[in-house]
């Protein structure tokens, strides 16, 4: 399982992770997002650094990476953006921007 990520963990999570994370901002409600999930979860259980925004549930992060449509997937480093995408992504896609971060 992603990591959730909140206000309250984020500088812990994400800007001293130590490594590039993938954040996967989602809701609820979104149907790219629900088959996004899944995806994001299992690179979780193979050992990648990814996490997991409620955008309904931390409007502030959404907010912070400006956010305008979901899914949208960031990846992060030493607490930067690197590289961003919108809409459904095959795993693939997620693994090489983690590797190019």
């Amino acid at each position: 399982m992603a990591k959730q990520i909140t206000k309250q963990n984020f500088e812990q999570e994400v800007v001293n992770a130590g490594s590039p994370i993938l954040l996967d901002f989602w809701a609820t409600w979104c149907g790219p997002c629900q088959r996004q999930g899944p995806i994001i979860d299992q690179m979780a259980a193979d050992g990648l650094n990814v996490g997991k925004i409620n955008v309904d549930e931390q409007p502030e992060l959404a907010q912070h990476f400006r956010v305008m449509s979901i899914p949208t997937l960031v990846v992060v480093k030493n607490g930067k953006e690197v590289q961003r995408a919108v809409g459904l992504h095959a795993r693939e896609q997620l693994e090489e921007m983690l590797r190019n971060a």
